[in-house]
């Protein structure tokens, strides 16, 4: 599926000093093996096999019937075709031939796609076992074109190959049968596979490739594990350091427990960044992640925990370690405590029994070669080849099962999960109102600051979400600060503020978490004229005046309640009784002009009648002919 992950020169040492240390002369690789069954012509009908290509999507579980082409220009396929491989409506899909050697394999596979083809057969050019067809290594170019491949591709040998193409010349047409049924042994009603993975997020497009499969496949792997359809085990690599290397700088960056437990240096820089040795910790934790998960009957939830990590926790933001990794744990409430003493410590000079069982699952038993590369999916004791695609994987998985014991994941696409039903996920939430980040998808929980009531929440999801705009203060106040006492409410939410929260008048505090009330009286901000007597209050103040005085609070001051006492009484009576005469003539004014305006049309009207005026027309003289 991949080379070892960020770092392809390190993982041929890793395996040369693993097998040395476990007696082995080199890795045993199996190669994952398809049947192909050629109906005509009838010289060549028969069986034979080949091998399952490294890229592309394989149809597990599946068949594929159809014609042998072999393309006169260009059989190599280095080159785009100038020809279409279409074939026409109601023909069989065209399954092209083409030869070894020149360029990479999955390249005459992209070209051959991109002319139409439904499947490539790449032709030996030597007298060798089949090999499995891999993937170009970190090659920047071929980025391109693997993950876009999405036909299924096979190595043959060179004898079957040599006999189809001398039939294809003596113009015979070749039909055979592409079988991938018996490529996944599918012996029960229970899937049991193994991803073979790493915490390392900075080695570039295929870490990149890892954390997105993860991701997608998460709600699907959980579905299956939930109905006790799967059995899934997570695993990581790791190998030795040779005794005589142990104090070498490049060991104790790369390794602990003194040389026992290694991995490469993410940037293959020993100066900068992080070491080998933070990812085999953090691969550690991961494992005790599983199995303190596996303990409490949610073995699952390492989906969970990987994928917040790596959202969480990246290389990048100089957050990959202990305490970003502790947060993840308890906001998934894992048990922090047994996942501590299962790691045991990195420092001692003994070995780990987590990690040591990890070596020995690495050497391969039965039908399944030693895992030396990273990513690695074995389904049911076998490697899965092909794109690491959550369609793909899923298509597998379910190839794994018994024929009529398919569960209904495999039979529908509306797989959804009920994460947040459990610890709500480990997202936020605020449950006095009732309001959380998440959310159940096909991919599985997703934390994610919803929208309620029109109200957008922003924040992480995790650990915070704020609501903001307009309408903000209807739910739980906006997130801010609130009382009551006496019947009146006291807030730090103001609608026509879009974002934040600030203490009202009278009080002061961030908003949130409090707001104290303001003592006016001791603090002097009001109620300070020499008659003044002042009374702090929650929220405000009392302002009383001696005597027979009134407070007005707009002024701060007292007046005398008795009109015509003292200057200030007078004054202001003056003021009433000036602004009383004036309204009172004004309104006189007015009353005897509309009267008179009245008066006025109505002695005109009542004139008009009994004699002409001024501004009237000639009344016309009727003529005699009308009488």
């Amino acid at each position: 599926m991949g080379r070892y992950l960020g770092f392809p020169h390190a993982v041929l040492a890793a395996i040369v000093i693993f097998s040395a240390l476990t007696g082995q002369s080199w890795a045993r690789f199996v190669v994952e093996k398809n049947s192909i069954k050629v109906t005509s012509p009838d010289t060549l009908k028969g069986n034979y096999d080949s091998a399952i290509g490294n890229f592309g999507i394989p149809q597990y579980g599946g068949t594929m019937v159809g014609t042998v082409v072999y393309p006169k220009d260009g059989p190599n396929a280095c080159n785009p075709f100038s020809t279409s491989f279409k074939s026409n409506s109601g023909g069989l899909p065209s399954i092209v031939l083409v030869d070894r050697g020149e360029c990479f394999f999955a390249l005459k596979v992209f070209n051959a796609q991109r002319a139409g083809a439904a499947a490539v057969l790449v032709a030996d050019d030597r007298l060798e076992a089949l090999i499995t067809m891999d993937s170009p290594e970190e090659d920047t170019a071929a980025l391109d074109y693997v993950d876009n491949i999405t036909i299924p591709s096979a190595l043959i040998d060179k004898t079957f190959s040599d006999d189809l193409k001398k039939a294809l010349r003596n113009g015979d047409m070749v039909n055979i049968n592409l079988d991938w049924r018996e490529s996944l042994p599918h012996p029960d009603d229970r899937v049991e596979y193994e991803f073979w993975t790493n915490s390392n997020d900075e080695c570039g497009p295929k870490c990149d490739a890892q954390v997105e499969f993860v991701k997608n496949f998460k709600g699907a792997a959980q579905i299956f594990e939930q109905g006790g359809y799967t059995l899934f085990t997570p695993h990581y690599i790791t190998w030795y350091c040779p005794q005589p290397f142990i104090l070498s700088k490049q060991c104790q960056a790369q390794c602990i427990n003194h040389g026992r437990y290694c991995a490469p240096d993410p940037e293959q820089d020993f100066g900068r960044g992080y070491d080998g040795k933070d990812v085999v910790i953090e691969n550690l934790r991961q494992l005790c992640v599983y199995k303190a998960s596996r303990d409490i009957k949610r073995p699952w939830t390492w989906w969970d925990y990987v994928t917040d990590f790596q959202i969480r926790c990246p290389m990048k933001d100089q957050k990959y370690n202990a305490d970003c990794a502790e947060d993840v744990i308890k906001s998934l409430g894992l048990p922090s405590d047994e996942i501590k003493k299962c790691m045991g410590n990195p420092d001692a000079d003994e070995e780990n029994p987590i990690l040591k069982a990890e070596q020995d699952a690495q050497v391969g038993t039965g039908s399944r070669g030693d895992v030396t590369i990273l990513p690695t999916l074995i389904i049911n004791n076998r490697q899965y080849r092909g794109k690491l695609d959550k369609g793909a994987v899923l298509k597998a998985i379910c190839a794994g099962f018994e024929e009529t014991t398919d569960p209904p994941p495999c039979l529908s696409e509306e797989v959804e999960t009920n994460e947040c039903l459990n610890n709500n996920g480990g997202c936020w939430q605020n449950a006095k109102a009732n309001v959380t980040a998440c959310m159940d998808t096909f991919r599985g929980r997703v934390c994610q600051c919803p929208i309620v009531k029109g109200v957008q929440f922003q924040g992480d999801g995790y650990s915070k979400c704020e609501p903001t705009g307009p309408g903000r203060c209807k739910i739980d106040n906006g997130g801010c600060w609130q009382n009551e006492q006496n019947g009146v409410k006291f807030s730090g939410c103001l609608d026509n503020d879009l974002t934040g929260c600030k203490c009202p008048p009278g009080f002061r505090g961030d908003g949130v978490s409090q707001c104290n009330d303001i003592d006016e009286c001791k603090e002097r901000l009001a109620c300070q004229c020499p008659e003044c007597s002042c009374i702090n209050t929650y929220g405000g103040y009392n302002c009383q005046c001696q005597g027979d005085l009134l407070y007005i609070k707009e002024h701060d001051t007292c007046i005398s309640k008795k009109v015509g006492t003292g200057r200030v009484g007078w004054l202001v009576t003056m003021i009433i009784l000036s602004g009383l005469l004036v309204i009172g003539v004004g309104g006189y004014m007015v009353y005897k002009y509309r009267l008179r305006s009245y008066m006025d049309s109505e002695i005109r009207a009542i004139m008009a009648q009994y004699m002409p005026l001024d501004s009237q027309t000639e009344v016309q003289h009727h003529d005699r002919s009308e009488i």
